[in-house]
């Protein structure tokens, strides 16, 4: 279904990025810097669960108030619901009736990776600005989608990459892009698992709970408890039917600083290589420590090379960044810090993790809407940084190297490569075939 909504932009300029800010309940009144509930934008948050309670916990901006709160697990939305002060009308189990709310500009999307491209895309047909999470797609045709309905329908579509809005890493970013090292040689990323098949025993499903849509394009396992955590023994986070793996949790920040600091945001490497047979998926069928998973599916050993001759390996590289190796010196990002050699090159600093990240990600997003710019992560650098653990995850399934062209975004001569950048999904679930 296509919704055709007025544009809405609502916001006001000069919130400070780092700023923490409580969430303002949709009563108070306006002040100096306080705007009113009709100046500020409509939002819904879509998965109310770890993450998106967690958008709560960092403190949204005040130019933001949350209208609706949607999830299949209606006690998840009731608990975001009482957290902001809005009614149990406002409570829904279905993300349709969202985005067919005049007063929701923009949504939130928190839920697990595998029905992120279904409802972001939806959102922009319904006039619906759009802030993912990441990983932001199960496979390479979700990310081209997510992009011709961003742009079809004019929407700032953010990827919650943030550490894209965290200073050290940007400038880090940036120092590698200025060419103040050289020519790139080398980069070492860290090795990160790909997902395993999750076959555990059916347990009851929870009565506030609607499993078949959680399943959603997905195919429909038996529920159990491990399964519906993000982190369980194992989580969904583990399971190739609903994740992407570490290679997409945290390979959504590492790898997205590397193609931050190579400058290819709207490309990516020509070559997957490959080191050793095909992975052979381990099966859990009771719960168990991801820890075996972990090991066993971090192999083969993967690398990609970029046409300038670029390699960037999976190895020994901190789990959310890279170590830049080029002909005049080294950088290393990890995330809230940087860090060179020669020392002179950047001020070496390290920032606390906290919850500013989010808030400041969260304002870049906000800024775009209201200038119509793009923002620090956009859809676009989204779907390359999604590219490269799809190609990776495929590389280790098929145990071979392969020649990828980012233009097309097709694999050369491989058809058995290509028909992997797409996935089955279950009827009523289908990918639209345009936007």
């Amino acid at each position: 279904m296509k919704f055709d909504l007025p544009r809405r932009d609502f916001l006001r300029q000069g919130v400070v990025a780092a700023a923490l800010p409580l969430l303002i309940p949709s009563q108070v009144l306006s002040s100096d810097d306080q705007p009113a509930a009709n100046d500020r934008l409509g939002l819904a948050v879509i998965g109310c669960g770890r993450r998106g309670f967690n958008y709560l916990d960092c403190g949204l901006p005040p130019r933001i108030r949350v209208v609706a709160a949607c999830d299949v697990h209606r006690g998840r939305a009731a608990a975001v619901a009482r957290r902001v002060g809005i009614s149990d009308k406002d409570i829904t189990q279905d993300y349709r009736q969202v985005l067919d709310r005049k007063d929701v500009d923009a949504v939130m999307i928190a839920t697990p990776e595998h029905w992120h491209a279904l409802i972001a895309i939806a959102a922009c047909q319904a006039g619906k600005h759009v802030y993912v999470e990441k990983p932001m797609t199960m496979c390479v045709v979700e990310g081209r989608r997510m992009v011709e309905a961003a742009r079809k329908y004019q929407r700032i579509v953010q990827v919650g990459s943030q550490q894209r809005s965290t200073v050290p890493n940007r400038d880090g970013c940036a120092l590698v892009r200025s060419g103040a090292i050289g020519h790139v040689k080398q980069v070492i990323g860290p090795n990160l698992n790909s997902p395993w098949i999750v076959d555990l025993p059916a347990e009851p499903v929870p009565a506030e709970l609607d499993w078949d849509v959680w399943c959603g394009p997905s195919p429909l396992l038996p529920y159990h408890a491990n399964l519906f955590e993000c982190e369980g023994n194992p989580g969904w986070m583990e399971s190739r039917d609903f994740s992407t793996g570490n290679m997409g949790n945290w390979g959504g920040h590492a790898f997205d600083q590397v193609q931050w600091a190579l400058g290819m945001d709207a490309s990516g490497p020509v070559k997957v290589l490959v080191d050793g047979p095909p992975l052979d998926l381990p099966r859990y069928t009771t719960p168990e420590s991801r820890d075996r998973g972990w090991q066993l599916c971090r192999r083969p050993s993967l690398a990609f090379e970029y046409a300038n001759g670029t390699r960037f390996e999976l190895s020994t590289g901190a789990i959310s960044g890279a170590i830049f190796i080029g002909e005049k010196g080294k950088v290393e990002i990890r995330r809230g810090s940087v860090h060179s050699n020669p020392k002179d090159l950047i001020e070496n600093v390290q920032l606390p993790d906290g919850p500013s990240y989010t808030v400041a990600h969260i304002n870049n997003w906000l800024d775009s809407i209201n200038s119509k710019k793009p923002p620090v992560a956009d859809v676009e650098a989204g779907h390359r940084t999604a590219t490269i653990f799809h190609l990776g995850n495929i590389g280790r399934r098929l145990g071979r190297n392969l020649n990828w062209d980012p233009a097309a975004e097709k694999f050369v001569g491989d058809d058995e490569a290509n028909q992997l950048l797409d996935r089955p999904r279950r009827k009523g679930y289908e990918l639209p075939e345009k936007v």
